[in-house]
């Protein structure tokens, strides 16, 4: 009888224990759901500008291919991802300009990018917002071609002063047809990394003009 009873208190203190060791892991879960879920947020909004990064240079690309064909201006900008994708030829050959995955924004469940027009407002207020993370100082374009496009297709200075552009830039609308300077997502929510200086990612512009 004693042994079955000390075995008995030895199951007890077994289920007491083992219910302790689970509400102590369920208490690190609940903390750590947190952390995990803003590392995933992290990495998603790193290879959203790691995307956006690519796609400004394709960019770059296809201006510098048109401008040697005698283009310039709007003429010698993409007018869709389409073009950026198919490339540009060179004698006989195709140049890929733009890999297939990053014509996507990681941001927005793998939709297409919102292409930014040039001399739109949300293009103006980039160039503040860079401007002002610059220490009121425009980043120089060290691409002899792209300091043509520059003139043509930047818009003006807007005013410096007060603090950081915050909450949703202007935007033009995605039903405008013709060519485009730049792409930027479509997520409106608060960002965990800065790009810029601008906390949310409909704002962050990825354009040659500004690299």
């Amino acid at each position: 009888m004693r042994q079955s009873l000390c075995r008995h208190n030895e199951a007890g203190y077994t289920l007491v224990a083992l219910l302790a060791l689970m509400t102590i892991l369920a208490l690190f879960a609940a903390a750590a759901a947190p952390s995990l879920k803003q590392q995933e947020r992290r990495e998603r909004e790193k290879e959203t500008i790691f995307r956006g990064e690519e796609v400004a240079e394709a960019i770059r690309l296809y201006y510098s291919f048109q401008v040697t064909k005698g283009r310039t201006g709007d003429a010698a900008l993409p007018a869709s991802i389409d073009e950026l994708l198919e490339g540009v030829s060179v004698g006989t050959r195709k140049v890929q300009l733009l890999r297939g995955s990053a014509a996507r924004d990681p941001l927005s469940e793998f939709s297409e990018w919102h292409l930014v027009r040039p001399r739109s407002n949300e293009l103006a207020d980039f160039q503040r917002a860079v401007m002002l993370f610059a220490q009121n100082m425009r980043p120089p374009t060290n691409d002899p071609q792209l300091k043509l496009v520059e003139l043509v297709m930047a818009p003006p200075v807007l005013p410096i002063g007060g603090g950081m552009p915050s909450g949703t830039l202007s935007s033009s609308a995605d039903d405008i047809q013709g060519p485009f300077i730049g792409v930027n997502s479509k997520n409106k929510t608060n960002s965990v990394l800065y790009y810029y200086g601008i906390d949310h990612p409909d704002g962050w512009i990825f354009t040659p003009l500004f690299r």
